[in-house]
């Protein structure tokens, strides 16, 4: 998997503090709190009712406290997640959830309190069914429906509080909280993103963002941050890489760079966008491969030598979509020498050239990933050259039909198994079943078998062209 990289500034300061892009709202919702409401001080309880200022967002909210001493609060008291994908109908439940609270009267004469509204409905019933007996209306009909009134005024808002609650999860408590606030304020950037464009790729990061902080919540309501800490640190590496790329689509918009626009005209392949694998990896190993090194290998005779240039290159790449009604492109196939085409950044095309066909079989696939995990995880890419540059290059070189391509538009699943190390696993939770479903190394050599199938059909009819012009190859000692 590509090393994670710091997530743009701008994204830190977001949910830090109460209504960050609205300052003043935060102001106007805690004086009203300080004149009508409980707050927080140094004689809190446990007991104490706290009046919460809930900050609504598309995903869910967050309720802040307000400090007695006028500052504002550093982490939220409450967070809620609303369901991904909810209808109108479940976001009614959220702004229900997070309306204001309802005030009480406290009653000497009885245990507990009573609903100011409850009381204002009881008033108001009493008045409506004298008038309706002083016109008529019998009495076995208005004194039901004036008892009932205020029944309904005090208890029906508790039980629409636990339909509404079926819809979100609710995170309470320091750890827990400060867990989703980070990882909410790494989703922020990709909601502005979503709302600022028509992008597919940026709505759909969005979308991606949302089911990981409606799955950390879940998470967080059965387990505490040290039981979970494997899977929540899995979570916030996701939401990393998501907002990365959002980044990376934004700088590359800024510089006329849109992949999706017609002046990059669609992607030079062997095969049509038809052709392309669509089903996830079946849960089995597939004949030929080598999941320790994470290569796929095609049958062939010959000896593995010192260096096989014929051997091809797997890296993942920002989406795209070659024309009009195409399918999503994702993921590239070339030829090793290609590598070595003087439009490609160099000599890190030539280093990286070098590291690949090092005592490789004819016909492997060798993934980036697989090059990174050889790289001590990545940490000694910048010994052999800038890999997210020499892609770049290779992929506009493919726009530009300067080399044959193999274009892919892998699965979700079977795109983060081949970016995935070769003993990494992949998590994904089956809606339908309740439960999360591993995908580990086998997985991943099945979706590279597949894709070295496909590949193998396509030289077996015509050799990849890696372009012309090419340098020559690193002198090594054999």
């Amino acid at each position: 998997m590509t090393p994670l990289r710091t997530p743009p500034q701008t994204a830190a300061a977001h949910h830090q503090r109460p209504f960050t892009r609205d300052p003043g709202r935060w102001k106007r919702k805690s004086s009203r709190a300080l004149r009508t409401g409980h707050v927080r001080g140094q004689t809190c309880s446990a007991a104490c009712e706290l009046v919460l200022v809930h900050e609504r967002t598309s995903w869910g909210w967050l309720a802040w406290t307000v400090p007695g001493d006028g500052s504002q609060p550093e982490v939220p008291h409450q967070i809620g997640v609303l369901t991904p994908g909810a209808t109108h109908r479940q976001r009614l439940a959220l702004r229900w959830l997070t309306r204001r609270p309802a005030r009480s009267l406290a009653v000497d004469t009885v245990p507990g309190s009573l609903r100011l509204s409850a009381a204002a409905v009881a008033l108001i019933s009493v008045m409506v069914g004298l008038f309706a007996i002083s016109h008529g209306v019998p009495a076995n009909v208005t004194v039901p429906a004036m008892l009932l009134a205020p029944l309904l005024a005090e208890h029906l808002p508790g039980r629409i509080d636990d339909r509404a609650r079926e819809h979100v999860h609710i995170v309470e408590g320091d750890g827990p909280c400060r867990y989703l606030q980070r990882l909410a304020a790494l989703h922020a950037p990709l909601v502005q993103a979503a709302a600022s464009s028509d992008r597919y790729e940026l709505r759909r990061s969005a979308e991606l963002g949302h089911n990981l902080l409606w799955d950390a919540a879940a998470l967080l309501r059965t387990q505490d941050t040290r039981s979970a800490s494997d899977r929540l640190i899995a979570y916030e590496r996701l939401m990393l890489q998501l907002a990365h790329q959002v980044a990376q689509m934004h700088a590359a918009a800024g510089h006329g760079a849109d992949s999706t626009s017609p002046e990059t005209g669609p992607l030079r392949s062997p095969c049509p966008p038809s052709a392309r694998p669509t089903t996830p990896p079946a849960p089995h190993r597939t004949a030929g491969t080598s999941p320790l090194e994470g290569t796929l290998l095609m049958p062939q005779p010959e000896p593995s030598p010192v260096r096989n240039s014929d051997v091809y290159l797997l890296f993942a790449h920002e989406p795209y979509y070659p024309g009009p009604g195409s399918q999503e492109i994702n993921t590239t196939i070339v030829a090793a020498d290609s590598l070595l085409h003087p439009k490609v950044c160099q000599p890190d095309g030539a280093r990286i050239h070098d590291l690949l066909t090092r005592e490789r079989q004819p016909g492997e696939i060798i993934p980036l990933s697989t090059l990174t995990h050889k790289l001590g995880g990545g940490a000694d890419w910048p010994a052999v050259g800038d890999w997210e540059r020499v892609t770049t290059d290779l992929v506009q070189l493919v726009h530009a039909g300067d080399c044959d391509a193999l274009s892919l538009g892998l699965p979700e699943i079977a795109r983060a198994l081949v970016c995935a190390g070769p003993h990494s696993h992949i998590r994904a939770f089956d809606a339908a079943a309740g439960e999360f479903i591993d995908y580990g190394p086998e997985e991943r050599a099945a979706a590279l078998g597949e894709v070295g199938a496909f590949l193998a059909s396509l030289v077996s009819e015509q050799e990849f062209w890696p372009g012309d012009g090419l340098l020559p190859p690193l002198l090594r000692q054999a």
